[in-house]
Protein backbone atom coordinates (compact mmCIF):
# COMPACT_ATOMS: atom_id res chain seq x y z
CA UNK A 1 0.00 0.00 0.00
CA UNK A 2 0.98 2.99 -0.98
CA UNK A 3 2.64 5.15 1.71
CA UNK A 4 1.54 9.08 2.61
CA UNK A 5 4.97 10.88 1.66
CA UNK A 6 5.24 12.66 5.54
CA UNK A 7 5.32 8.87 6.69
CA UNK A 8 7.47 7.55 3.88
CA UNK A 9 10.10 6.68 6.26
CA UNK A 10 7.93 4.82 8.71
CA UNK A 11 6.27 2.98 5.87
CA UNK A 12 9.52 1.76 4.86
CA UNK A 13 10.53 0.88 8.68
CA UNK A 14 7.42 -0.90 8.82
CA UNK A 15 7.70 -2.70 5.42
CA UNK A 16 10.79 -5.03 6.95
CA UNK A 17 8.61 -5.94 9.64
CA UNK A 18 5.44 -6.71 8.35
CA UNK A 19 5.60 -10.56 7.11
CA UNK A 20 6.22 -11.63 3.87
CA UNK A 21 2.47 -11.74 2.54
CA UNK A 22 1.85 -8.14 3.21
CA UNK A 23 4.40 -7.25 1.34
CA UNK A 24 3.28 -7.26 -2.23
CA UNK A 25 -0.50 -7.29 -1.97
CA UNK A 26 -2.31 -3.60 -2.38
CA UNK A 27 -5.54 -4.08 -2.32
CA UNK A 28 -5.91 -1.80 -5.02
CA UNK A 29 -9.47 -3.21 -6.50
CA UNK A 30 -9.47 -5.84 -3.91
CA UNK A 31 -8.95 -8.85 -6.36
CA UNK A 32 -5.26 -10.25 -6.38
CA UNK A 33 -2.81 -12.37 -9.36
CA UNK A 34 -2.25 -15.99 -8.66
CA UNK A 35 -0.74 -18.58 -11.13
CA UNK A 36 -0.40 -22.42 -11.60
CA UNK A 37 1.75 -24.33 -13.61
CA UNK A 38 1.96 -28.36 -13.70
CA UNK A 39 5.81 -28.25 -13.38
CA UNK A 40 7.05 -26.87 -9.38
CA UNK A 41 8.72 -23.56 -10.58
CA UNK A 42 11.54 -24.17 -8.57
CA UNK A 43 12.67 -22.63 -4.92
CA UNK A 44 15.13 -20.31 -6.30
CA UNK A 45 12.18 -18.71 -8.07
CA UNK A 46 9.71 -18.19 -5.40
CA UNK A 47 10.58 -14.55 -4.60
CA UNK A 48 10.50 -13.02 -7.92
CA UNK A 49 7.31 -14.67 -8.84
CA UNK A 50 5.86 -12.91 -5.26
CA UNK A 51 6.85 -9.84 -6.70
CA UNK A 52 3.85 -10.49 -9.63
CA UNK A 53 1.83 -12.76 -7.66
CA UNK A 54 -0.14 -12.94 -4.39
CA UNK A 55 -1.09 -17.06 -4.47
CA UNK A 56 -0.13 -19.99 -6.19
CA UNK A 57 -1.56 -23.13 -7.69
CA UNK A 58 -0.62 -26.41 -5.39
CA UNK A 59 -1.13 -29.78 -6.73
CA UNK A 60 -2.08 -32.99 -4.43
CA UNK A 61 -1.41 -35.27 -6.97
CA UNK A 62 -0.24 -35.76 -10.28
CA UNK A 63 -0.81 -32.63 -12.53
CA UNK A 64 -2.73 -33.58 -15.72
CA UNK A 65 -0.41 -35.38 -18.05
CA UNK A 66 2.21 -35.77 -15.95
CA UNK A 67 3.57 -39.26 -14.42
CA UNK A 68 4.84 -37.40 -11.18
CA UNK A 69 3.77 -34.34 -8.84
CA UNK A 70 7.04 -32.26 -8.25
CA UNK A 71 5.17 -29.83 -5.81
CA UNK A 72 4.60 -32.75 -3.22
CA UNK A 73 6.30 -31.58 -0.17
CA UNK A 74 6.56 -27.89 -1.15
CA UNK A 75 3.64 -26.09 1.11
CA UNK A 76 6.34 -24.40 3.52
CA UNK A 77 8.39 -23.42 0.95
CA UNK A 78 5.68 -21.64 -0.87
CA UNK A 79 4.34 -20.43 2.36
CA UNK A 80 7.32 -18.87 3.57
CA UNK A 81 8.29 -17.25 0.52
CA UNK A 82 4.72 -14.97 0.88
CA UNK A 83 2.17 -17.41 -1.51
CA UNK A 84 -1.17 -18.00 -0.58
CA UNK A 85 -2.81 -21.29 -2.06
CA UNK A 86 -5.24 -22.43 -5.01
CA UNK A 87 -4.93 -26.13 -3.96
CA UNK A 88 -6.13 -28.33 -6.99
CA UNK A 89 -6.94 -32.27 -6.98
CA UNK A 90 -6.58 -33.62 -10.60
CA UNK A 91 -9.75 -35.47 -11.42
CA UNK A 92 -10.60 -38.14 -14.20
CA UNK A 93 -11.82 -38.40 -17.41
CA UNK A 94 -15.16 -39.47 -18.70
CA UNK A 95 -13.05 -42.74 -20.45
CA UNK A 96 -12.00 -43.99 -16.84
CA UNK A 97 -15.57 -43.85 -14.82
CA UNK A 98 -17.61 -45.88 -17.73
CA UNK A 99 -20.48 -46.26 -15.22
CA UNK A 100 -22.24 -44.35 -12.44
CA UNK A 101 -21.71 -46.74 -9.81
CA UNK A 102 -17.85 -46.74 -10.34
CA UNK A 103 -18.07 -43.02 -11.05
CA UNK A 104 -19.65 -42.39 -7.90
CA UNK A 105 -16.72 -45.02 -6.07
CA UNK A 106 -13.57 -42.81 -7.88
CA UNK A 107 -15.38 -39.47 -6.86
CA UNK A 108 -15.18 -40.99 -2.81
CA UNK A 109 -12.05 -42.86 -2.65
CA UNK A 110 -10.29 -39.56 -5.21
CA UNK A 111 -11.73 -37.12 -2.23
CA UNK A 112 -10.39 -39.48 0.39
CA UNK A 113 -6.97 -39.14 -1.37
CA UNK A 114 -7.10 -35.25 -1.88
CA UNK A 115 -7.85 -34.63 1.98
CA UNK A 116 -4.73 -37.17 2.62
CA UNK A 117 -3.28 -35.61 0.67
CA UNK A 118 -4.14 -31.96 1.71
CA UNK A 119 -3.65 -32.96 5.49
CA UNK A 120 0.05 -35.16 5.00
CA UNK A 121 0.84 -31.41 3.21
CA UNK A 122 0.02 -29.55 6.44
CA UNK A 123 -3.42 -27.84 4.99
CA UNK A 124 -5.56 -26.60 8.06
CA UNK A 125 -8.98 -27.96 8.05
CA UNK A 126 -11.97 -25.92 5.84
CA UNK A 127 -9.17 -25.47 3.27
CA UNK A 128 -10.61 -25.08 0.10
CA UNK A 129 -9.55 -28.02 -2.39
CA UNK A 130 -10.94 -27.86 -6.11
CA UNK A 131 -11.15 -30.49 -8.35
CA UNK A 132 -9.68 -30.35 -11.50
CA UNK A 133 -12.57 -30.91 -14.39
CA UNK A 134 -10.98 -31.04 -17.87
CA UNK A 135 -13.27 -32.12 -19.92
CA UNK A 136 -16.00 -29.43 -20.73
CA UNK A 137 -19.32 -29.09 -22.33
CA UNK A 138 -22.73 -30.32 -20.58
CA UNK A 139 -21.98 -33.20 -17.85
CA UNK A 140 -22.80 -37.30 -18.57
CA UNK A 141 -24.52 -38.75 -16.04
CA UNK A 142 -21.34 -40.73 -14.86
CA UNK A 143 -19.46 -37.09 -14.54
CA UNK A 144 -22.11 -36.05 -12.24
CA UNK A 145 -22.14 -38.79 -10.20
CA UNK A 146 -17.88 -38.83 -10.04
CA UNK A 147 -17.95 -34.74 -8.93
CA UNK A 148 -20.43 -34.68 -6.48
CA UNK A 149 -19.48 -38.07 -4.99
CA UNK A 150 -16.25 -35.80 -4.16
CA UNK A 151 -17.38 -32.59 -3.21
CA UNK A 152 -19.96 -34.50 -0.68
CA UNK A 153 -16.95 -36.31 1.06
CA UNK A 154 -15.04 -33.58 0.81
CA UNK A 155 -17.09 -31.34 2.44
CA UNK A 156 -18.12 -33.94 4.87
CA UNK A 157 -14.05 -34.38 6.09
CA UNK A 158 -13.77 -30.74 7.44
CA UNK A 159 -12.61 -29.24 4.16
CA UNK A 160 -14.26 -27.31 1.51
CA UNK A 161 -15.06 -28.68 -2.23
CA UNK A 162 -14.08 -26.96 -4.99
CA UNK A 163 -14.49 -27.25 -9.11
CA UNK A 164 -12.18 -25.88 -11.67
CA UNK A 165 -14.23 -26.22 -15.04
CA UNK A 166 -14.60 -24.01 -18.22
CA UNK A 167 -16.55 -21.13 -18.44
CA UNK A 168 -16.88 -20.92 -21.94
CA UNK A 169 -19.83 -21.80 -24.03
CA UNK A 170 -18.79 -25.38 -25.69
CA UNK A 171 -19.24 -25.24 -29.35
CA UNK A 172 -22.29 -26.54 -31.24
CA UNK A 173 -24.40 -26.34 -27.84
CA UNK A 174 -23.67 -23.62 -25.78
CA UNK A 175 -23.43 -25.27 -22.74
CA UNK A 176 -21.13 -23.46 -20.11
CA UNK A 177 -19.74 -26.33 -17.73
CA UNK A 178 -19.48 -24.28 -14.57
CA UNK A 179 -23.25 -23.79 -15.21
CA UNK A 180 -24.09 -27.16 -16.02
CA UNK A 181 -22.34 -27.90 -12.74
CA UNK A 182 -24.29 -25.61 -10.51
CA UNK A 183 -27.72 -26.17 -12.01
CA UNK A 184 -27.52 -29.58 -11.01
CA UNK A 185 -25.64 -29.81 -7.42
CA UNK A 186 -29.09 -30.14 -5.89
CA UNK A 187 -27.95 -27.53 -3.05
CA UNK A 188 -24.20 -28.65 -2.40
CA UNK A 189 -21.73 -26.01 -1.35
CA UNK A 190 -19.10 -25.79 -4.09
CA UNK A 191 -16.72 -22.94 -4.86
CA UNK A 192 -16.35 -22.69 -8.80
CA UNK A 193 -12.89 -21.59 -10.10
CA UNK A 194 -13.34 -21.01 -13.87
CA UNK A 195 -11.57 -20.64 -16.92
CA UNK A 196 -11.79 -18.01 -20.17
CA UNK A 197 -9.29 -17.30 -21.62
CA UNK A 198 -11.23 -15.93 -24.63
CA UNK A 199 -10.38 -12.01 -25.55
CA UNK A 200 -12.91 -10.62 -24.23
CA UNK A 201 -13.29 -10.73 -21.32
CA UNK A 202 -9.55 -11.94 -20.80
CA UNK A 203 -7.01 -9.49 -20.87
CA UNK A 204 -4.78 -12.10 -22.78
CA UNK A 205 -1.40 -12.73 -21.03
CA UNK A 206 -1.58 -9.79 -18.62
CA UNK A 207 -0.28 -8.80 -15.46
CA UNK A 208 -2.45 -5.52 -14.44
CA UNK A 209 -1.95 -4.05 -11.11
CA UNK A 210 -5.79 -3.36 -10.77
CA UNK A 211 -7.11 -7.01 -11.64
CA UNK A 212 -10.00 -7.93 -12.98
CA UNK A 213 -12.86 -9.12 -10.91
CA UNK A 214 -13.42 -12.74 -11.03
CA UNK A 215 -17.28 -12.34 -12.49
CA UNK A 216 -15.92 -10.20 -15.06
CA UNK A 217 -15.57 -13.94 -16.84
CA UNK A 218 -19.23 -13.38 -17.36
CA UNK A 219 -19.69 -16.78 -14.68
CA UNK A 220 -21.04 -14.68 -11.45
CA UNK A 221 -21.00 -17.58 -9.39
CA UNK A 222 -16.99 -17.86 -9.70
CA UNK A 223 -14.50 -17.32 -6.96
CA UNK A 224 -11.29 -17.24 -8.89
CA UNK A 225 -11.16 -16.59 -12.83
CA UNK A 226 -7.94 -17.99 -14.83
CA UNK A 227 -7.68 -15.79 -17.90
CA UNK A 228 -4.47 -16.66 -19.65
CA UNK A 229 -3.51 -20.31 -20.14
CA UNK A 230 -0.07 -21.76 -21.58
CA UNK A 231 0.46 -22.16 -24.22
CA UNK A 232 -2.15 -20.03 -25.86
CA UNK A 233 -4.81 -21.66 -27.27
CA UNK A 234 -5.02 -20.28 -30.51
CA UNK A 235 -9.06 -21.78 -31.53
CA UNK A 236 -10.29 -19.65 -28.30
CA UNK A 237 -7.45 -17.11 -27.79
CA UNK A 238 -7.12 -16.08 -30.96
CA UNK A 239 -8.66 -12.15 -30.48
CA UNK A 240 -6.28 -11.84 -27.59
CA UNK A 241 -3.87 -9.25 -27.89
CA UNK A 242 0.28 -9.31 -29.06
CA UNK A 243 1.34 -10.20 -25.28
CA UNK A 244 1.99 -13.94 -25.54
CA UNK A 245 5.25 -14.93 -25.92
CA UNK A 246 5.80 -15.90 -30.00
CA UNK A 247 6.08 -19.37 -28.97
CA UNK A 248 2.66 -19.13 -27.28
CA UNK A 249 3.57 -19.32 -23.56
CA UNK A 250 2.38 -16.53 -20.85
CA UNK A 251 5.99 -15.74 -19.21
CA UNK A 252 5.82 -14.17 -15.63
CA UNK A 253 7.79 -10.31 -15.69
CA UNK A 254 11.53 -10.77 -14.75
CA UNK A 255 11.83 -14.24 -16.14
CA UNK A 256 13.49 -15.64 -18.87
CA UNK A 257 11.98 -16.73 -21.23
CA UNK A 258 14.84 -19.69 -21.67
CA UNK A 259 13.86 -20.87 -18.34
CA UNK A 260 10.66 -22.23 -19.32
CA UNK A 261 8.88 -21.08 -16.39
CA UNK A 262 5.43 -20.11 -18.57
CA UNK A 263 2.14 -19.68 -16.43
CA UNK A 264 -1.52 -20.10 -16.41
CA UNK A 265 -2.89 -16.57 -14.84
CA UNK A 266 -5.86 -16.55 -11.91
CA UNK A 267 -7.86 -13.52 -10.29
CA UNK A 268 -9.35 -13.69 -7.23
CA UNK A 269 -10.85 -11.76 -4.37
CA UNK A 270 -8.20 -12.90 -2.10
CA UNK A 271 -4.46 -13.36 -1.77
CA UNK A 272 -5.06 -16.98 0.20
CA UNK A 273 -8.21 -18.28 -2.28
CA UNK A 274 -7.68 -21.40 -0.39
CA UNK A 275 -6.98 -20.43 3.01
CA UNK A 276 -4.10 -22.85 3.00
CA UNK A 277 -2.07 -20.40 4.70
CA UNK A 278 -1.12 -21.50 8.46
CA UNK A 279 0.50 -18.23 9.78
Amino acid sequence: MPAKPALWFLAAASLFASPAWAQHDPPTTGFYLGFDRNEYPGDDNLNLLRQTFSFAGFWLNNPPGETRNLWTGKRRAIEAAGFGFLVLFNGRLDADLKNVTRAAGLGKSDAQAAIAAARGEGFPAATLLFLDQEQGGRMLPEQQAYLYSWVDVVNAAGFRAGIYCSGIAAPGTGIVTAEDIRQNAAGRKIVYFVSDDACPPSPGCAFPRQPPSPAESGILSADVWQFAQSPKRRDVAAGCPANYHPDGMCYPPGISPRQGLHVDIETASTPDPSGGRTH
